[in-house]
């Protein structure tokens, strides 16, 4: 599929590139629509590959040595993925795979070390990374302070912000399948505890929950009281 500069220049990961640049992105890499539930990266193979969403939504997970399988993170447009690979030559640390359909960008390991010349796409790429580091810490602090109702409201109001959409009726919808034993594994709680704060915040008329699993925002004050406990 041909590749849009216009569209990479929005992109967080190429903002700020010269049109030079971006066309030679649009040259070298990439562009692929990928079925809903289909996999991407598979944990533990080598990775050669930057992936950057132009849209739909990933899942992030791991598998245990007994089978089970352990969600870590939800990755949506203008998100990237698979850069620590190519950055440190180590396999992949976890299982990607669709959760709707998705168009990707794939570049490669040359394409990539190129564009890590370039000053911009490397102080954009340094910047997604120490964002994310950022709110790994934040969760950690969470888990050592906050109570399940705190780290269900925290974890509601991260994804509302990085990726929420505005409706007409006022609320917050988060694009994203988002199930109890999912929100579970991201606080570390059982889905039956989550399944009580949930009931509890739909209760206030905090949010609301679809068919789909997509929670939509309403009181994120609430929400927020909760989560600075």
């Amino acid at each position: 599929m041909a590749l849009d500069p216009r569209l990479l220049a929005e992109v967080p990961l190429f903002k700020g590139l010269s049109a030079e640049a971006l066309d030679y992105v649009c040259a070298h890499a990439r562009g692929r629509t990928f079925r809903s539930e289909e996999a991407i990266v598979h944990q533990d193979d080598p990775g050669e590959t930057l992936y950057v969403i132009l849209r739909g939504i990933v899942k992030v997970s791991t598998t245990e040595p007994d089978g089970a399988e352990v969600f870590l993170a939800v990755l949506a447009s203008g998100d990237n993925f698979g850069e620590l690979s190519l950055i440190d030559s180590k396999f992949r640390s976890a299982d990607v795979v669709t959760q709707e359909e998705t168009t990707l960008i794939s570049i490669d390991r040359a394409t990539f070390e190129e564009l890590m010349r370039n000053s911009a796409f490397a102080r954009n790429l340094l910047r997604i990374l120490a964002n994310r580091n950022r709110r790994a810490n934040e969760r950690i602090r969470a888990h050592c302070t906050l109570d399940v109702y705190g780290l269900v409201a925290r974890q509601i109001l991260e994804f509302s912000k990085l990726y929420g959409k505005q409706q007409a009726d006022g609320g917050t919808l988060i694009p994203i399948r988002l199930t109890q034993s999912d929100i579970g594994d991201l606080v570390g709680a059982s889905r039956e505890r989550v399944n009580q704060v949930m009931k509890h915040f739909k209760e206030k008329e905090c949010l609301k929950i679809d068919a789909s699993y997509r929670i939509t925002v309403y009181i994120p004050e609430e929400l927020q009281k909760a989560s600075a406990r």
